[in-house]
């Protein structure tokens, strides 16, 4: 039983379904926020899906300010930029509109906005999480549009830090959003690439954590069944974006990813928040190129619990056939094989290599990889994505 030990947490209230996006003032009124800044993507904002949204607000006489100042990987100074306009709009909560980089910023503005100490004092490491005032966090609706990192039901959220281009990951319990709306609805414009890249975030998530160490049987029900959701519907949002019971069923496999992965990531994350912190690539659609080659490496300490999940989703050949279907999957998408692929004229160093390796290992994400990831097999595996 000494093996038996283990922390469990799950979501938020979550409001489900296409349409309840018009629910939006009765759930800010739900969680007291009265002047909300809502924070999405420079892209979003000019889409009639944000304007038919703000409407909401306006039909409502609901106060709120405009933040879009946001990167796809989004960076300190634009939380800075976002935390002035907070605090000169005089805002109490935040609504965070969009995929995972104005979910993860819009709930960085609300934790940081009321803190005195710098933003990398509370990176995730050991209980540095306490030293936060915890009085001073607002409260954050998070509504996504995309279905890929699960940030809405997420307790932590990823920055770059400019200056030694690595992702950071701050983590607060408070910085949960209090209540979520996710409407299928939302994601019907989303552009083909997107919807593959998010929705392979969604598989990574499930992926690593259920292969990631550690007792946790809840978090690997939930990584199963979003796995099989991911393989089932991710082809056919891709093939016809107005598809609604697709794009709900990707909405729920990307919030069951996030969820499963509080008992852990992998390589696939380790390699890939590196890549997108030098490269500034999609981050769902990094892990996709390297997926199969993590999953590889693996192999020795999760083909048997691959196999039954192999099973499960109905999938034959077990840990092969598995690894086929991902093959599969991402030529299906349309995702690169490589990183050449991914990235434009990339021209990778041996000491830029070393320097990726070096940040992988020591990625927050690498400590769940079911194998130990040394500089040496990180090296291996950037290799292989590089070659195919």
């Amino acid at each position: 039983m000494s093996k038996l030990i283990s922390k469990w947490n799950y979501p938020t209230t979550v409001r489900f379904g296409a349409g309840r996006i018009k629910e939006l003032p009765e759930v800010l009124e739900a969680t007291g926020i009265k002047n909300p800044l809502f924070v999405t993507d420079p892209g979003l904002a000019r889409l009639p899906v944000v304007s038919s949204t703000l409407k909401i607000l306006d039909d409502a006489k609901v106060p709120y300010g405009v933040f879009s100042d946001v990167k796809p990987n989004p960076v300190e100074s634009n939380l800075t930029a976002g935390i002035a306009a907070f605090k000169k709009g005089k805002h109490d909560g935040v609504i965070a509109f969009g995929g995972g980089s104005a979910l993860d910023l819009g709930k960085l503005i609300a934790f940081q906005a009321g803190q005195t100490r710098s933003l990398w004092d509370f990176e995730d490491v050991g209980d540095w999480w306490t030293r936060a005032n915890s009085d001073a966090i607002a409260p954050v609706i998070a509504v996504p549009t995309t279905a890929g990192t699960g940030s809405e039901v997420g307790r932590a959220g990823v920055i770059t830090h400019e200056e030694s281009h690595t992702k950071k990951v701050i983590f607060h319990p408070k910085m949960l959003p209090a209540i979520v709306i996710a409407d299928p609805e939302l994601s019907v414009g989303m552009p083909a690439f997107i919807t593959a890249g998010t929705g392979m975030d969604a598989l990574a998530h499930c992926l690593e954590a259920y292969c990631a160490p550690g007792y946790h049987p809840m978090a690997d029900g939930i990584a199963v069944e979003g796995i099989r959701l991911v393989f089932e519907n991710l082809p056919k949002a891709f093939a016809d974006g107005k598809d609604l019971t697709a794009r709900a069923h990707m909405m729920s496999a990307a919030a069951m990813g996030a969820t499963a992965f509080q008992k852990g990531l992998g390589a696939i994350h380790s390699l890939s928040h590196p890549i997108g912190a030098i490269y500034d690539t999609h981050h769902g659609m990094t892990n996709a190129v390297f997926m199969p080659y993590v999953l590889a490496f693996n192999r020795d300490a999760v083909e048997e619990r691959i196999g039954r999940l192999a099973n499960y989703i109905g999938i034959k050949g077990g840990f092969d056939g598995f690894a086929k279907a991902v093959l599969k999957l991402r030529k299906e998408l349309k995702v690169p094989h490589t990183l050449p692929g991914l990235i434009k004229d990339l021209d990778m160093s041996k000491k830029q290599k070393e320097h990726i390796a070096d940040m992988a290992i020591v990625d927050p994400t690498a400590g769940g990889n079911p194998v130990k990831l040394t500089k040496k097999a990180a090296l291996k595996l950037l290799d292989e994505a590089i070659a195919g």
